[in-house]
């Protein structure tokens, strides 16, 4: 039976960064995002906050070009295509699961993930308010997965997690085996395995190798 991967994208596919801060840095706000970071990082702002006033600063001014351009110039792990090539040369299936916007999440698909899921953010350009409700959690990261897993006929045994901070914490809980790349303490304690560095092809290679 074959195995079901799971990326985390901000912190882990995409180094020391998120999609809204390369979203802002198009915009001139890396100021403002920064602090909307810090605080959703203390706790001060839950997700569907965070988002709410991620759009605030965008709304109005955001245009597909930029989030395309955000997304091309983001400072990505090198070797995702090739090790998520590899996982379908092997029968395997590979999936995003993201706190971030959809419509930046997404973009992976064209990169060879199976799947690719982010948060319903309004859609671009922003003329509307955050729906709580679609914005994801660490808790609901889990539930995606199990959803995937009936969809794959798999179940999570047969998944691999890979992320680096405390929104991964509940999946990495619930998987047996897990990769924390480039990760602070939330997950380092939990994972199977650990990788510092920028190139997903050697973190890959950790699970690969250990069977």
């Amino acid at each position: 039976m074959g195995k079901l991967h799971l990326f985390d994208m901000d912190g882990t596919l995409l180094h020391g960064s998120a999609a809204a801060l390369e979203i802002s840095r198009q915009l001139g706000l890396d100021r403002e995002i920064a602090e909307l970071e810090r605080g959703f990082a203390a706790g001060e702002l839950t997700p569907p906050q965070f988002a709410q006033r991620a759009c605030d600063l965008w709304a109005a001014e955001l245009t597909e070009a930029q989030v395309a351009a955000a997304f091309e110039g983001a400072p990505w792990l090198a070797g995702i295509r090739e090790v998520w090539a590899d996982i379908r040369a092997r029968g395997e299936r590979c999936a995003v699961i993201s706190l971030s916007p959809g419509f930046f999440v997404e973009r992976l698909l064209d990169w060879g993930a199976d799947v690719a899921r982010g948060s319903r953010w309004p859609a671009v350009p922003i003329r509307e308010r955050v729906r709580p409700d679609g914005i994801l959690s660490a808790a609901a990261k889990v539930g995606i997965a199990d959803e995937l897993c009936v969809r794959y006929g798999l179940t999570r045994a047969d998944c691999v997690a890979y992320g680096d901070s405390m929104s991964d914490t509940a999946l990495f809980a619930a998987v047996p085996v897990s990769v924390a790349v480039n990760a602070d303490h939330h997950v380092s304690e939990l994972a199977s395995a650990a990788y510092a560095g920028r190139d997903l092809r050697e973190a890959y290679e950790l699970v690969v190798t250990n069977g």
